[in-house]
């Protein structure tokens, strides 16, 4: 049995939301097809993701000096060590975003600084960082309104392109995307855009 994490950003109600409805359909093609997998949800709107703050980074400095944190900034290292470890503990991963000024939402980003974590999901060589998370897959199911595929608007998409660099960085390189894009700029295609898009994530949950 394998076990697919998806991180989903965003607070709208699934029927509100085309990254979110995109990820449904994903998700009931992909227990169809693995009925036997488990599949964790983790909406990173509706659950509580903490923050690395002041107390977390002077924690893990104690700790780096093998000093004891105070309570507090334990407290916070342990919250984050509980969706490191759940992340570490997937064999897949989706992540389910729309675009954000040009980014991914601000709690998506939130999540992604309590999964990098040095020692943990890569560690530092003399000729770089190498990631520890070798041999899994992953996914980036993405809606944005206008069109970033291409230049000159290609070099302003910091969503998919940081998810990308960012599970490469962990040492995920098997990573594929279903980018719903245009439907703002197109409206006269937009149900064509969003019913491309969902006919990808389905092809793409057949395989994954």
């Amino acid at each position: 049995m394998a076990v697919l994490l998806c991180v989903q950003a965003n607070p709208k109600p699934v029927e509100d939301s085309k990254s979110l409805t995109i990820a449904e359909e994903f998700l009931r093609a992909y227990r169809a097809k693995n009925p036997g997998d488990r599949i964790i949800e983790r909406n990173v709107y509706r659950e509580p993701v903490p923050f690395v703050d002041a107390e977390v980074i002077a924690g893990w400095e104690k700790l780096q000096r093998g000093e004891s944190p105070s309570p507090r900034e334990e407290e916070k290292i342990k919250a984050i060590d509980v969706l490191t470890e759940e992340f570490l503990s997937a064999d897949k991963y989706v992540f389910v975003t729309p675009m954000w000024n040009l980014s991914v939402p601000p709690m998506m980003k939130a999540y992604l600084d309590t999964i990098v974590v040095a020692g943990k999901t890569f560690y530092y060589t003399e000729q770089g960082p190498v990631g520890l998370v070798k041999g899994k897959k992953a996914l980036h199911i993405h809606a944005r309104g206008g069109y970033y595929s291409q230049p000159p608007t290609a070099e302003m998409d910091f969503a998919d392109r940081y998810i990308r660099a960012l599970l490469s960085f962990l040492g995920i390189e098997d990573v594929s995307s279903v980018i719903c894009e245009g439907h703002e700029y197109a409206p006269d295609r937009a149900d064509a855009i969003f019913q491309a898009a969902v006919a990808e994530a389905r092809r793409l949950a057949a395989e994954f």
